[in-house]
């Protein structure tokens, strides 16, 4: 599983290759579920750091904006 330590190219990196996995022969009923289940918070996590930085883009472009 993830570690809040990576970055958003790790985790993105980490889904597709979780995604993958779902495409290989390696895929087995038994263990998609926690496969998809590790997916998706993984695709959560990914979500909430890239609202993160958009907010910060918007408070640095408001920063930006009101200095020109």
């Amino acid at each position: 599983m993830s570690t809040p330590n990576k970055t958003i190219q790790e985790k993105t990196a980490e889904l597709s290759t979780l995604v993958a996995w779902f495409d290989s022969n390696e895929f087995t009923l038994e263990t998609a579920l926690d496969k998809f289940k590790e997916a998706e918070a993984l695709a959560e996590s990914i979500e909430k750091d890239l609202k993160a930085l958009k907010n910060d883009i918007q408070i640095v472009k408001q920063k930006f904006d009101s200095e020109a």
